[in-house]
């Protein structure tokens, strides 16, 4: 069943490949802050977030044509974007932790934001330590809120490779991060 944005999302693609390309703006306005988090994901930089996100609706805009829509528009945009982003960090051999640093404007106590950022350093640094298959499937679980189907659309691995591969990160992630939950940081 289609909701109204992927309705939406083909009519526009149909527009722009029949010839007004004028109206890809707006699969690029509803899309553009999704693929610049990503960017931010893999990059933790602006220059390079901003010029990934240059770099996925380049990609996809000469890819329109070849769209099919026999998945939603978004699932195809993100594994354009996803594997964009993979193939970038492979080529310069780096992989930067998925989670933000503190809010500068976070209220707590100067211990406890540097608890925090602590925890989310060796999160990000325990899941860029991950075999790639299993890092694959996390991210886009949890940071990216993809269900189990989309992943598979994604990546290619069946649903079952994903929970296996899901759950077997949860437990070497759990066993690394053990001083940090012994230590009664939430």
């Amino acid at each position: 069943m289609n909701t109204g944005d992927d309705f939406d999302d083909q009519m526009i693609v149909a527009e722009v490949v029949s010839g007004q390309k004028e109206l890809f703006r707006l699969l690029v306005n509803r899309y553009q802050k999704i693929v610049y988090g990503m960017g931010m994901s893999f990059f933790h930089n602006l220059e390079d977030a901003s010029d990934f996100t240059q770099e996925v609706f380049l990609k996809v805009f000469r890819s329109l044509p070849r769209f099919e829509g026999r998945s939603r528009f978004s699932t195809w945009l993100y594994k354009i974007a996803y594997n964009t982003g993979v193939n970038n960090i492979t080529r310069k051999k780096e992989y930067h932790s998925f989670i933000e640093e503190a809010s500068v404007w976070d209220r707590d106590t100067p211990e406890r934001i540097a608890l925090r950022t602590a925890l989310r350093e060796a999160v990000g640094e325990a899941v860029g330590e991950l075999p790639e298959r299993y890092r694959i499937c996390v991210d886009l679980f949890f940071f990216y809120d993809r269900s189990y189907q989309e992943i598979e659309a994604i990546t290619g691995y069946p649903v079952n490779t994903i929970k296996s591969h899901v759950f077997r990160a949860k437990k070497l992630l759990r066993e690394k991060l053990e001083d940090f939950t012994e230590g009664g940081i939430e």
